[in-house]
């Protein structure tokens, strides 16, 4: 059942994907990251309010330090999947799984430095070398099209996502529910989007366009409950790396709606690079699984 619950949150965020899109075309990036934030609020506060779970939390500085890099995250993600093919922006933003790994073998380096002996890295070095080929690949085509700036932007979505997951897994180790770590993520992206307003400006405001935007922070929230609800039925470690996995089918997903609803050209030097990244992504996170347990991932 974990793993229905996990296909059910990349469905989520790949769908959030798509009305992002179709909402850009009549709200600017602030608008949709505020958007975003509020409707998440609202829905984050009644399904606390009915699980009996309280918002008071006692590491508000480090709820404010993980929102400023997911806001970060977040906005450069949304940015990359208006200016993208949704299945390349979808991808890029999952490479968080290798930037951990890379900051694993980094922090592996320094031990060695130190003079203690870390566990071998050989095999993530080599994940990691594969995955930034695929990231050549994907972005190749890219380039072509003079998109190296938004492509640009994608991978460091990825590379925040990264930091973000982090602070996640700070976060959780201090005892704080899930519920109220998205919560506060949810007050930090209204916050700065309604910052970004003061400068990007208020578009017009169109009831039938508007509908595009409940959807974005409904699908996220329900994308990130189900990414939690996967992994607490988890009881052994297989399963865990089960739906670990699982998450990356959101690029399938992503890659379907490409394809059916905005008619993206991806040509098979794109596909070959996607395709490199996932299993170096699937294989990265294997490898880090033996090093320490498996944490849910960022939110998005």
């Amino acid at each position: 059942m974990q793993a229905v619950w996990m296909l059910f949150s990349s469905l989520m965020f790949a769908t959030m994907g798509v009305c992002v899109k179709y909402a850009s075309a009549h709200f600017n990036s602030s608008e949709l990251v505020f958007y975003r934030g509020v409707l998440s609020i609202v829905f984050m506060a009644s399904y606390a309010h009915m699980s009996g779970t309280s918002l008071r939390t006692r590491f508000p500085a480090m709820h404010a330090w993980r929102s400023v890099v997911g806001v970060m995250s977040l906005s450069a993600w949304f940015y990359a999947i208006v200016h993208l093919p949704l299945a390349t922006a979808m991808t890029l933003n999952y490479m968080s799984s290798v930037w951990v790994a890379a900051f694993m073998v980094g922090g592996a380096l320094l031990l060695g430095r130190s003079g203690r002996k870390g566990p071998s890295q050989g095999p993530l070095v080599l994940t990691i070398m594969a995955s930034f080929a695929g990231v050549v690949l994907l972005l190749r085509p890219v380039l072509d099209q003079n998109q190296s700036f938004a492509g640009l932007i994608g991978l460091m979505s990825g590379l925040g996502a990264a930091f973000a997951y982090m602070q996640v897994m700070a976060i959780a180790r201090m005892g704080e529910p899930e519920i109220r770590t998205v919560f506060y993520f949810s007050v930090g992206t209204a916050v700065a989007g309604a910052l970004g307003m003061m400068f990007q400006g208020v578009s017009p405001w169109d009831w039938q366009q508007a509908l595009w935007l409940p959807p974005v922070g409904i699908l996220a929230s329900l994308g990130q409950l189900s990414m939690t609800r996967a992994y607490s039925m988890s009881a052994h470690h297989g399963g865990t790396l089960m739906v670990a996995n699982l998450q990356y089918s959101g690029i399938v997903f992503a890659a379907l709606y490409s394809l059916i609803l905005f008619g993206d050209n991806i040509p098979l030097m794109g596909w070959a690079g996607m395709a490199l990244i996932i299993l170096s992504a699937i294989a990265a996170t294997v490898l880090r699984a033996r090093a320490a347990p498996y944490a849910p991932a960022e939110e998005r």
